[in-house]
């Protein structure tokens, strides 16, 4: 069953992919896969020689999984004919006429892809720019008739294997683990699978020829000899899906009332709810007339799960309250951001010691304790961190509150009960009978099978992408009316979505043309949001739960972040649909150890890679101009901006600013006046970035790591202190001025939602970041730098953020207690 279900699962995997151009038609998974509401299409700019490079590469990845099915099939073949050879004896296992139900086609549908495998795998190894293909996969769409025949035999074949199970033990014995032969290149010689599990990959594999033909039609030069003949093979392919569509959809994802209607599974999710003043995990299920919130029972050892309902609401009386009618929520305590972090830090850390453990083959014990205590910290993580409400309101009374991590998810539930909601739906009350049997199915027609952390991911999946991916807004098209146009940027981090750059917003147009670039810092991501908003000016629409006014949400697309895409030193040009809204942008991503580097300006006359000494000197001044200025203007009119320090300025207003500042332009101050708030803050970063050596210096750096570790408090307070005498005058004026600025931004943290550990976070690294990285060749990847020296670098900061107010001249004149030199 298990199996099973993470085949279904699969299906709403594939549709999340970047390179899937998804179209009404070709939706064979479930309305619930992300996206779904509303299909988006990913369309790339590409030359005809990368297309043909690309063509290869979904090739080689599609000729794999091939290789795959086929040693599924086989599986599946394998008890057939011993199955046969008893059917005609005195003591048959099944009859001739069960085995016939259950293989029926299995046989025909083997045939005809280890041809098509036999015939793409040779030009596939031979590769060049010549070879053709398309006849193949045209071949192969010709003979969907077959599947056809399959599909419509496969809930008999099921149901047929389940009763042979349940009154025959040697049948369930075979049925419960077939043996699948690993690929060629593979160290597993054999995994086991159920019946049904196999049963089912037929279904998925007519799904995934159709994306894989997606692709290799867009990476296909329009003139090349295969493109027609694959143009063909994907009108076969859809023409075919939409025909059974009907057929499996229902069957996968229906139940039938007590009174024999039909109603179908549409979403499901992992939802936090606020319930009785405290933070639950719910399972939430959106069916065709009804919204039931659920929690996974606790059940004995060799016991199904089951679902327990807390409350369901029929879709006729479901209303979700504008801002202005919600009642103010109940109080819920948020989670301090420094505990917030500090689970980060010993994911990290564990994370760090599996991959060791696994390295040096340790004990499947040892790696089974940490495991557990890694899902430990990632359950808190994702209990505790959303933030953005989600109110529901039963129009008979009651109203529940949920807690998500992003507007993206909260308009997708938004829109997919508003889209059901537009049939019509009549009100009803379920019997005890009928909630029992809804509930009780919610367990098979779930398409989210685990919690959404990532100890739950199998090793060979991705571990994201650390480091600093640069975007580029260019435009929009698609409106149909005028309108006050944005953007947000959003990245995924531990298992969840944070908004990470804002474009400006181009008032009243059709097509905005915003060309802002962002800097947007990866911690193992692997997908990129765009959602669109129209702003609203309308103070009287200011949400009850956070405070802010609510924008509309206009569009919103995903997309994956594939490393081999990505990592290139030139920009990759895509465009996002979504809800007939085009988007266009560019990115380019930077590793995290390439941005570790601190690079000293050649040009010694500007204040950019200078020392700090060099320029205070210059200026004769206690701290830098730059850092003066920019306070002031933060200070100014920044204080109260929501994610000041945390939102990304738009790149090239930051460089502007930096060459006005480097050549000491007399326009400097009526340029800030002018400037974007954000992109000031940003100029600010990113002078403590590019400096020579960090503020904090290459020389006291490993002093700090080693103090901010110290477990007694005198004794840390000690060292900490003698670090700040040991720090040249003009690097301690500068750390003290600064440390006081970010205490009185955080001081508006009600409002700018910027804590002192929000601001530890941005600045640790910038602050203390040393500029020679060559002793960390011992560390084994890009996640291990984040989780032992970022973390402890923003502890640094944040230690004297959270100390009461340090003077230069008390620090200068006290020697606390006995200190030696550094």
């Amino acid at each position: 069953m298990e199996e099973e279900e993470e085949a279904i699962g699969y299906l709403d995997k594939v549709l999340e992919d970047e390179d899937v151009f998804l179209l009404e038609e070709c939706e064979l998974g479930t309305p619930s896969s992300p996206g779904s509401g509303s299909p988006f299409l990913v369309a790339v700019k590409v030359e005809a020689g990368k297309g043909l490079e690309m063509r290869k590469l979904v090739l080689s990845g599609f000729l794999a999984s091939e290789e795959i099915y086929i040693n599924q099939l086989e599986a599946l073949l394998l008890p057939m004919k011993p199955l046969k050879a008893t059917a005609t004896t005195s003591q048959p296992v099944l009859t001739i006429q069960q085995i016939e139900t259950i293989f029926y086609k299995i046989q025909d549908i083997y045939e005809i892809h280890k041809e098509f495998y036999d015939n793409l795998c040779p030009k596939v190894q031979q590769w060049d720019s010549q070879v053709t293909m398309g006849h193949l996969f045209q071949k192969l769409a010709s003979q969907l008739g077959v599947y056809k025949a399959f599909v419509d035999n496969y809930k008999v074949a099921l149901e047929t294997a389940e009763k042979c199970s349940q009154s025959n033990n040697q049948f369930q014995k075979i049925s419960e683990e077939l043996k699948v032969k690993g690929p060629k290149d593979s160290k597993e010689s054999h995994t086991s699978v159920t019946m049904e599990a196999l049963l089912y990959k037929p279904i998925d594999r007519v799904t995934r020829s159709t994306l894989v033909l997606h692709d290799l039609l867009k990476h296909t030069p329009v003139d090349h000899p295969d493109y027609p003949l694959l143009q063909d093979a994907l009108r076969i392919s859809q023409n075919f899906l939409s025909s059974i569509n009907e057929d499996i959809d229902p069957r996968r994802t229906a139940v039938t009332t007590p009174k024999g209607e039909t109603r179908q599974l549409v979403k499901d999710g992992f939802l936090v709810e606020v319930s009785e003043g405290s933070r639950k995990l719910r399972h939430v299920f959106l069916f065709t007339d009804v919204l039931l919130c659920a929690k996974l029972k606790k059940t004995s050892a060799g016991k199904h799960q089951q679902y327990d309902c807390k409350w369901y609401i029929p879709l006729a009386d479901l209303v979700f309250p504008s801002p202005e009618e919600a009642e103010p929520s109940p109080h819920v305590h948020p989670f301090p951001d420094h505990e917030l972090e500090d689970m980060k830090m010993k994911i990290s850390a564990l994370k760090s010691e599996i991959q060791k453990e696994k390295a040096n083959k340790g004990q499947s014990r040892a790696i089974e304790r940490l495991k557990k205590k890694m899902f430990e910290n990632e359950f808190l993580l994702l209990l505790n961190s959303p933030t953005i409400p989600f109110r529901i309101h039963n129009r008979n009374g009651k109203s529940y509150l949920f807690l998500l991590s992003s507007d993206y998810e909260r308009s997708e539930w938004r829109e997919a009960i508003q889209k059901l909601q537009k049939k019509d739906l009549q009100a009803f009350v379920l019997s005890s009978v009928e909630l029992q049997v809804l509930t009780g199915s919610c367990f098979k027609l779930r398409t989210v099978h685990n919690i959404p952390v990532t100890s739950n991911k199998d090793d060979d999946e991705s571990p994201g992408l650390y480091g600093f991916l640069h975007v580029i807004v260019h435009s929009a098209k698609g409106f149909k009316q005028s309108a006050n146009l944005y953007c947000t940027l959003e990245v995924d981090s531990f298992g969840y979505f944070v908004s990470k750059a804002k474009t400006r917003v181009f008032r009243d147009t059709t097509e905005p043309k915003w060309d802002e670039e962002f800097e947007i810092e990866l911690e193992g991501s692997q997908s990129l949001r765009i959602l669109c908003y129209e702003k609203c000016y309308d103070k009287t629409k200011v949400n009850k739960d956070n405070n802010e006014i609510v924008d509309k949400i206009m569009g919103k697309g995903q997309i994956q972040l594939d490393p081999q895409t990505v990592e290139t030193k030139n920009w990759h040009t895509d465009v996002i649909e979504m809800n007939g809204i085009k988007v266009e942008f560019s990115m380019k991503f930077t590793s995290r150890d390439m941005s570790l580097k601190r690079t000293p300006s050649k040009k010694q006359t500007g204040v950019f890679g200078v020392k700090i000494s060099v320029v205070t000197k210059r200026e004769r001044s206690k701290v830098p101009y730059i850092v003066r200025q920019c306070v002031e203007e933060v200070e100014k009119r920044g204080i109260e901006e929501v994610g000041i320090y945390r939102i990304s300025g738009v790149a090239t207003d930051i460089q502007a600013l930096k060459a006005v500042f480097d050549a000491n332009n007399k326009d400097i101050l009526l340029m800030l006046s002018d400037m974007d708030i954000n992109a000031i803050a940003g100029t600010l970063k990113l002078y403590f970035r590019e400096l020579p050596e960090p503020l904090l210096t290459d020389r006291l750096y490993p002093a700090f790591m080693e103090g901010i570790a110290l477990s007694d408090p005198a004794a840390k307070e000690n060292c900490m202190m003698h670090l700040l005498r040991s720090l040249p005058d003009p690097n301690l004026i500068t750390f003290l001025f600064l440390l006081e600025h970010l205490k009185r931004v955080a001081e508006k943290e009600p409002i700018n939602k910027m804590s002192l550990h929000n601001l530890a976070t941005v600045f640790g690294p910038t602050l203390l970041r040393p500029s020679e990285v060559e002793s960390k060749a011992h560390l084994s990847s890009a996640a291990d730098i984040w989780s032992h020296d970022v973390m402890a670098q923003v502890q640094v900061l944040l230690y004297y953020l959270q100390h009461p107010p340090i003077s230069f001249a008390e620090l200068k004149r006290n020697t606390l207690y006995f200190s030696t030199d550094v």
